[in-house]
């Protein structure tokens, strides 16, 4: 068990690393645990982006039977899986809802074949299942005093995505999607394709800025809710993802030319102001 918990926390590590730092104001025993929910989450991502070459059919094939294998392990209550062994344990041990996971696995599948949004509204049914869900996973790890945290949850983590998917455009079309709804583009004479930082791509980046503040103003009361040391974590969390609209506001915009991103000291200055000796 504990080498399945050190490979979900070197997946963290490497892939999430906004995400990780933010786990190091956890108190020590909880944070194999996120460490767990994030595995979970890049293991289901890996299979939709970094397969290489391989055909849609196949990766839907391989996400299917990923999920498949997940729940037949969590209905056992145990699995030999390297990531899962880890993952189920965590859900059984804080009881999170299962259900939250088949949404998070039907966002992914729409990743297989769903290239752009035409509405907001749109956008937010699939960020319900690969966004939002995970404040849903989170929370009860995070212990929250009331049940009233989980809208301003679920709105931290569409803020946190639709943050990656400002900052990750120019990366994302390389990938054939666009997840800036299409109304949008529309309603300001952007076109995307064209990876230029026109005038209008500034007015429509600053809209989607503006929408994205409005969810972490949300998020922010919710913080509230929790009892402190994961309060400081979601905080930090939340600071540090902020902090990547400010670079791309500092850069003018233009994610095209430059990834928005915080420096690991950054990182490293913002998380050792919130320690404390718990480990």
């Amino acid at each position: 068990m504990q080498s399945s918990y050190a490979l979900c926390k070197e997946f963290n590590k490497r892939h999430g690393t906004t995400y990780y730092w933010s786990t190091l104001v956890l108190p020590a025993d909880k944070r194999p645990h996120v460490h767990a929910l994030y595995g979970f989450c890049r293991y289901a991502d890996d299979i939709v982006d970094d397969l290489g070459p391989v055909p849609v059919s196949e990766r839907a094939t391989a996400l299917a039977s990923f999920g498949e294998r997940f729940f037949h392990d969590l209905d056992a209550g145990q699995s030999d899986d390297p990531v899962l062994k880890a993952v189920v344990d965590t859900v059984l041990k804080f009881s999170i809802d299962r259900e939250c996971f088949a949404r998070f696995l039907r966002s992914m599948t729409m990743d297989l074949t769903v290239e752009q949004y035409e509405t907001w509204d749109d956008l937010l049914a699939y960020m319900d299942g690969s966004a939002a869900v995970i404040g849903e996973m989170m929370l009860p790890i995070l212990e929250p005093l009331t049940p009233e945290s989980i809208p301003h949850a679920r709105d931290l983590g569409n803020a946190f995505q639709l943050t990656n998917f400002l900052r990750d455009i120019n990366e994302d079309l390389d990938r054939k999607r666009v997840y800036v709804p299409q109304e949008d583009i529309r309603r300001f004479g952007v076109d995307i394709h064209s990876r230029q930082c026109t005038p209008q791509f500034v007015e429509l980046m600053k809209f989607e800025i503006a929408r994205c503040r409005e969810l972490y103003a949300s998020a922010d009361i919710g913080l509230s809710m929790l009892p402190k040391q994961s309060a400081r974590c979601i905080g930090a969390a939340r600071v540090l993802y902020g902090r990547i609209l400010e670079k791309i506001e500092e850069q003018q915009y233009n994610v095209f030319a430059q990834r928005a991103s915080v420096s690991t000291w950054q990182k490293a200055m913002m998380v050792t102001r919130l320690m404390r000796p718990w480990g």
